[in-house]
């Protein structure tokens, strides 16, 4: 069976940078599980995945554009250090959660602090990152028509 629009998809998976240091991996053994072709997954992996199944194993390099993006200079703000309170000392790098205008939770990174004003970024911390992906494709479920027909009793 392989990887199409809709199927249940079990990847472990190893996320690296352009130097090699690993970001991010599947944890403790247990592989990440998503439907695929909903946008769960950045859509250059969803689409490296597509066609392959269950024990495949590969590597693959995805542009930003098809990861997290481009860096959108619109996404930096400056904000007053009273925006951060009860948090006193406030530095380059440091990364906080916050809500957009429509209640999302977002990672902001803060970029500078020049006295009262604090220079944050709401860029995705991997936009404009070039992503390396050791994937290993656990399981892949897919329902057919015919399946699905039985399940509905429809057969």
């Amino acid at each position: 069976m392989t990887i199409a629009k809709d199927c249940i998809v079990s990847i472990h998976y190893k996320l690296k940078n352009e130097a090699g240091q690993v970001i991010n991996a599947s944890s403790d053994g247990e592989p990440l599980a998503f439907k695929h072709g909903t946008g769960a997954i950045i859509p250059g992996l969803e689409k490296e995945l597509t066609g392959k199944k269950a024990g495949d194993e590969f590597s693959v390099k995805i542009q930003p554009e098809d990861g997290y993006g481009q860096i959108n200079p619109n996404l930096f703000s400056v904000l007053r250090k009273e925006a951060f309170s009860g948090i006193d000392d406030i530095r380059p790098g440091m990364q906080f959660q916050a809500q957009d205008d429509r209640g999302n939770t977002q990672v902001i990174t803060v970029k500078s602090v020049e006295g009262d004003e604090i220079t944050v970024d709401r860029n995705h911390p991997l936009a404009g990152e070039i992503l390396y992906f050791d994937i290993k494709v656990e399981s892949v479920q897919c329902v057919t028509y015919r399946e699905a027909g039985s399940l509905a009793g429809n057969e």
